[in-house]
């Protein structure tokens, strides 16, 4: 039984070590909205909305998900018992719009507060959720592989370079941020450097158009580089174009932006715009909409892999429990805190062993501690619903 009694909303600033381009701009700095969730058993859990500071990803935006947060969801799920964190998802939904991502942040810390509460894994109850590994009896891997994403370069060879330092130093798969004029050329030099076996991936975060005939020719052209996959080129609520794209070219297309909700994926998939899915819980909503992609799309034999939105240690943790399901068979965007933060807000920090991450099986929750202390360090607001 899940009975919230407090939620702590704070924000902080975070920089991170080196700026991060994409084709949607240059971050330099994270402003991350972190939720302390109290149950009134005393039980503790936070949680991380991976919103942006401006709506260039997802509509959802820092400060719009702070006030979606104070007014309209905290209320929906303060002083009211929940028989488990599915229950939480059902109210947070029904009457509201959008918002995705700060219904996440209420939703996922449910799933937190409900691990603490049984005393078992994060990664413990987000397998139980779901139906797939349950009728398979797969428990959760101990070890999820992970891939570096790569910011947009100024040179062919500074990507190549950067990208085979990267895979020689354990990662399982790199994703390169590409742009039109930042495509062709960047993507076969980190071919040329990587060699035929590296496991490399092209994300464009809908850079490209079908009605630009030079966009098409560069996607068509990426063909010749053997990739894993494409992600997202076209815009991110296309999926006919998309469909289209994808008779056109034997690269996989895979989706990210567009895939908002369990019905978007049975969408993609009757209409064959993509082969892969990249799930974000923070998108898509929480777990629970995670979980029900996932169910969906093993048994029709779509690869699924976790994406990131920069976040911290926290978020992390939620992002490798959700890798840790059996139908995460790619490597996700789930990088160590050292490849984003100077000092990350838990302890341990994310670290890689031999090109994965290590699942926390051993402890009930989120698996790490937070620092309390550098948060309090770090925030800028705060306000306690209750």
């Amino acid at each position: 039984m899940i009975h919230l009694v407090r939620i702590l909303l704070r924000e902080i600033r975070l920089p991170l070590l080196e700026p991060f381009r994409t084709s949607t701009g240059v971050v330099a700095e994270r402003r991350v909205v972190l939720l302390e969730l109290t149950d009134a058993s005393g039980a503790v859990a936070w949680s991380e909305c991976v919103a942006e500071a401006v709506p260039s990803y997802s509509p959802d935006t820092v400060d719009g998900c702070w006030l979606a947060i104070g007014e309209w969801l905290a209320p929906r799920v303060l002083g009211r018992p929940f028989a488990g964190a599915r229950q939480v998802h059902a109210a947070l939904t029904r009457g509201i719009r959008g918002h995705h991502m700060a219904r996440a942040a209420v939703e996922m810390g449910c799933w937190g507060i409900e691990s603490v509460l049984e005393r078992q894994p994060l990664a413990v109850a987000v397998g139980r959720g779901s139906r797939v590994a349950r009728e398979r009896g797969a428990p959760p891997r101990d070890l999820v592989p992970t891939g570096i994403s790569l910011g947009i370069q100024p040179t062919p060879e500074a990507l190549a370079q950067r990208a085979a330092a990267e895979l020689g130093a354990g990662y399982r798969r790199v994703k390169m941020k590409i742009e039109p004029g930042h495509d062709v050329e960047f993507v076969g030099a980190v071919r040329e450097a990587t060699g035929p076996s590296a496991s490399l991936t092209a994300d464009a975060n809908s850079a490209y158009s079908l009605h630009d005939p030079a966009h098409l020719r560069a996607l068509e052209a990426l063909d010749a580089f053997a990739l894993t996959m494409i992600e997202q080129p076209l815009a991110h609520d296309d999926l006919v174009r998309h469909a289209e794209l994808q008779r056109r070219i034997a690269t996989p297309i895979c989706l990210d932006e567009s895939i908002t909700s369990d019905a978007r994926a049975e969408d993609m998939i009757t209409l064959g715009a993509g082969r892969v899915i990249n799930v974000k819980p923070g998108r898509v909503g929480g777990f629970t909409e995670s979980l029900a992609i996932h169910d969906r799309c093993v048994p029709a034999g779509v690869p699924l892999w976790c994406g990131g939105m920069l976040e911290t240690g926290i978020g992390r943790a939620y992002n490798v429990a959700l890798a840790s399901l059996p139908g995460f068979t790619e490597p996700g965007d789930l990088s160590p805190s050292a490849r984003y933060w100077a000092r990350d807000v838990v302890q341990p920090a994310w670290t890689m062993e031999d090109g994965c991450l290590r699942v926390p099986l051993d402890r009930p929750g989120i698996g790490v501690d937070v620092d309390v202390d550098f948060i309090d360090d770090l925030t800028v607001r705060a306000v306690a619903l209750q």
